[in-house]
């Protein structure tokens, strides 16, 4: 019996878009100042979850993103009630796919018996459950994944090693990363991956191609214009 491919999809900023969350925003702030307050709520979600992890410290995703929305809203010289910081974490559980996905989402149908696929996240479990299962694109679809895999037990974050350690485990490959793929458009979810010893493809929807210069050893496997275009590529490897 051949075995089948594993591949480990990042969920936030690779198969659902938090620029989405721009919509809810622009009905509290107005729209020409959501698509800046979205970005930066990204940015500083991602940075926060990287300084607490070299503190050696642990919050959960989920206050981590409530946290860094705060952040993002003063910096716009703005005010947060606690009303509208609710509304705001719900839209993470309503969030839109990006365009290629629904096809990605049909190449994984037609491979069903040589591909196995896991979300791999840094959200809470019930972060990520709510995630995937409300999302009007990702929720008919949710069976097509094997299980979904967090960081929250090991309580660190990517990129460290820990929390690629972890997905090994839970996938039954701890020692045994070669053949296992994470699919990323964060590119230091590639690096991490990499010095882990997974393979990995990098989305690249902004056309740049591979431009992190951390650990030139540790490029990608696969550079991808989407997540299908990253699936096709996985088979053919």
């Amino acid at each position: 019996m051949a075995t089948k491919t594993i591949i480990a999809f990042d969920l936030y900023g690779t198969l659902l878009s938090t620029e989405s969350i721009a919509g809810e925003l622009g009905n509290i702030y107005g729209y020409e100042k959501a698509k800046s307050l979205a970005a930066l709520w990204r940015r500083y979600q991602l940075e926060y979850t990287w300084r607490i992890n070299s503190m050696g410290e642990y919050k959960t995703f989920s206050e981590i993103t409530r946290n860094a929305l705060h952040h993002a809203v003063a910096e716009h010289g703005l005010t947060l009630t606690a009303e509208n910081a609710d509304a705001l974490m719900r839209s993470y559980d309503a969030l839109d796919v990006f365009p290629e996905i629904p096809s990605a989402l049909k190449l994984l149908e037609e491979n069903i018996d040589s591909v196995e696929t896991y979300v791999f996240s840094n959200g809470t479990e019930e972060m990520v459950r709510n995630s995937v299962k409300t999302s009007p694109g990702l929720g008919p679809h949710a069976r097509r994944f094997r299980s979904l895999i967090t960081v929250d037990e090991v309580r660190c974050f990517k990129p460290d090693r820990r929390s690629y350690n972890h997905l090994l485990e839970q996938i039954g490959r701890q020692g045994d990363a070669s053949d296992v793929w994470l699919v990323s458009a964060n590119p230091f979810d590639i690096v991490g991956a990499r010095a882990a010893g997974l393979k990995a493809s990098f989305i690249d929807r902004s056309g740049k191609g591979w431009i992190d210069r951390l650990d030139e050893k540790r490029a990608p496997s696969v550079t991808a214009s989407g997540v299908d275009e990253a699936i096709k590529s996985i088979l053919k490897y």
